[in-house]
């Protein structure tokens, strides 16, 4: 019994070690989850914040852009009044310009002037044959179609329109439009800069958040490794706890046995023939087949059990007195 319980105590004691790494390996492997679990939520925040800046500079980069179209359109008309100031100057000089290169604003005015030249002539010239009235109004037609495809065009740069007539007027009034657009350029340029310097600060904000999103998932990933070979070894820690434990389970199972065999074994030593069930299945099965049981006392050889306890016959009395011969 003695190597039993020192056995016993042995697994005990690895028992009580195995669970003692086991919660300590435990503890590691949930503390790596939480910090995995803490470096996840992190990572989310700062990726939440980093759309959200981004975001923010989409929308401010769309606002950019159209102060810079604005721009561009205020610059466009000013190149165009300009271009027309240059035009008329040289007008002015007697020089004429042909051919494409014309600002609209000219090209407008003289289709302008044609216009009211014909339709004046057409009013006014009796001595035109039907053929050469025909030809002016073909001409006619031609040069109002081609005024109404340049009218859009100034107005959409809001160039003003001039009058060829007073060169130096429309020169004044070309002059103040052409410095406004300039004026107009300018403010929307120095707004676009104004945009771009609050847009700065949230690239680096975006891309520090980016950097940093990028920390805390490795950081997730490292720890959430750790936390998986963590699990790993508790649940190999776990296979031989119960292993440890299986077998002390079966060592007690088996003492238990053993003393309730010793103790079977000692009250059957110490029980009475009453209290025996082989000997009483013994006799009733002599008793059943004929034969006798006697409980105490000694049995004579050769005497039957059952003269034994069979009654003596009694003897009749002797009845006294005389008497001669044998009555009849």
């Amino acid at each position: 019994m003695d190597n039993g319980d020192g056995e016993a105590d042995d697994l005990r004691t690895r028992l009580h070690a195995m669970e003692s790494k086991l919660s300590r390996v435990r503890g590691q492997r949930d503390s790596h989850s939480d910090s995995a679990k803490r470096a996840a939520d992190q990572r989310n925040s700062a990726q939440n914040k980093r759309n959200e800046v981004q975001e923010t500079i989409t929308s401010r980069m769309d606002e950019q852009k159209k102060v810079r179209v604005q721009a561009k359109i205020h610059q466009a008309s000013r190149d165009e009044i300009q271009q027309s100031i240059r035009e008329i100057s040289s007008r002015k000089k007697g020089k004429r310009d042909h051919g494409p290169s014309k600002s609209v604003v000219i090209q407008l005015s003289e289709t302008v002037g044609e216009i009211e030249r014909i339709e004046d002539r057409i009013m006014t010239d009796g001595s035109l044959t039907l053929e050469k009235e025909n030809s002016l109004i073909k001409k006619l037609r031609s040069l109002i179609s081609r005024r109404d495809e340049l009218i859009p065009h100034v107005e959409q740069q809001r160039i003003v329109s001039i009058d060829l007539n007073n060169m130096d007027e429309s020169i004044q009034r070309l002059r103040a439009e052409a410095d406004n657009e300039h004026k107009l350029m300018l403010e929307q340029n120095s707004l676009a800069d104004e945009i771009w310097s609050e847009i700065k600060p949230l690239f680096e904000e975006r891309d520090f958040l980016r950097g940093e999103g990028d920390r805390l998932h490795a950081l997730f990933l490292e720890e959430r490794g750790k936390a998986d070979q963590a699990h790993q070894g508790v649940v190999e820690l776990l296979s031989k706890v119960n292993e440890i434990r299986g077998e002390i389970r079966s060592q007690h199972e088996e003492r238990e046995r053993l003393v309730k065999d010793h103790n079977k074994s000692v009250r059957h030593a110490l029980r009475g023939p009453d209290q025996n069930e082989e000997l009483a299945d013994s006799l009733t099965e002599k008793l059943l087949g004929g034969g006798s049981v006697t409980f105490g006392g000694i049995v004579s050889s050769g005497v039957d059990a059952d003269d034994q306890q069979k009654p003596k016959a009694k003897r009749a009395p002797r009845k006294l007195g005389t008497s001669r011969g044998r009555k009849r």
